[in-house]
């Protein structure tokens, strides 16, 4: 019909695409536009310094970010925490799926408990795990390990630690949500598919390597693919336990972009440093998908 008009009740009526128009107005305004700018700002030499006479420079800002250390350990990082993280929610939250799949009571106790991490902000979850890792007299976790005979360990203050010990926390608060997602594609598997495989003498574990993960596969691909965006731009809870140190330990891509693009006032650099982010995760994003196909295939 494209912006032709149609006839109802004996009026003119406006078309779909014109219902439409408020909408793209707003995704234009506040998405189209500000990416557009963002990709011309990132050849330019923008900046606090530089206000005014903005200058086209070229590749120089992309350039800056591969000669530059800090960068590297940002984009490392951010690699290294999608990664894990990733592997790890999706290790958790299926086998956590499988059992409370099962028929007994305390089931829907146990599905409240593992979830209940989910509905708490990253930030909340932040400083919840800061007083728990704290090598302080109140540091829960620090007093257990008092308890039993081994030392403090400086979670956050040691650089070589700090970085596996914020994954930890999101291992933690995001292996309940992914579960209940796995949960509700588990109970869409027809039940006769297991009686058939008991019939044909298949195991537990064989049944859930022939049944269960193939007949997964829709959950699976979500769950990993949103676990990982997530963790390519992580942010809030980098920010609440360990502000990117210690020193730069624990520095991400976006917790860089945020402090050079907007604390230091690099906006052009900042800029450069977003669209680098965009090409990265749309990389990632398209292998992982391709890999999920084709393991799907299989």
């Amino acid at each position: 019909m494209g912006l032709t008009k149609w006839k109802m009740n004996g009026r003119l009526e406006p078309t779909y695409a014109l219902l439409l128009l408020p909408a793209l107005a707003i995704y234009g305004l506040f998405f189209i536009y500000p990416a557009l700018s963002t990709f011309v700002y990132s050849f330019t030499n923008w900046s606090d310094i530089n206000p005014r006479d903005v200058e086209f420079v070229g590749w120089k800002n992309y350039k800056a970010i591969f000669r530059e250390e800090i960068y590297m350990t940002g984009i490392r990082n951010t690699l290294v925490y999608a990664l894990i993280s990733t592997l790890l929610i999706n290790a958790l939250a299926i086998p956590l799926a499988v059992a409370l799949n099962r028929g007994f009571k305390t089931r829907a106790l146990l599905r409240s408990v593992f979830f209940l991490p989910a509905v708490f902000s990253p930030l909340i979850i932040g400083f919840l795990w800061s007083y728990l890792y704290s090598t302080s007299d109140f540091g829960l976790i620090n007093q257990g390990l008092a308890a039993i005979g081994i030392g403090k360990i400086n979670f956050l203050g040691d650089a070589d630690l700090a970085l596996y010990a914020v994954i930890f926390t999101q291992v933690w608060q995001w292996a309940g949500y992914n579960m209940v997602i796995y949960l509700a594609n588990l109970q869409s598997i027809n039940p006769e598919y297991y009686e058939a495989a008991q019939l044909d003498g298949a195991g537990p574990l064989q049944s859930f390597r022939s049944i269960t993960l193939p007949l997964l596969a829709p959950a699976i691909t979500f769950c990993t693919v949103t676990v990982m965006i997530s963790g390519l731009k992580v942010f809030d809870i980098i920010y609440s336990l360990t502000s990117g140190g210690p020193g730069h330990a624990t520095e991400t891509i976006v917790s860089l972009m945020v402090k050079k693009g907007l604390g230091e006032g690099f906006y052009a650099f900042g800029s450069a440093f977003g669209i680098l982010f965009v090409g990265i995760v749309g990389l990632i994003t398209y292998l992982q998908l391709r890999l999920v196909r084709l393991w799907g295939e299989r």
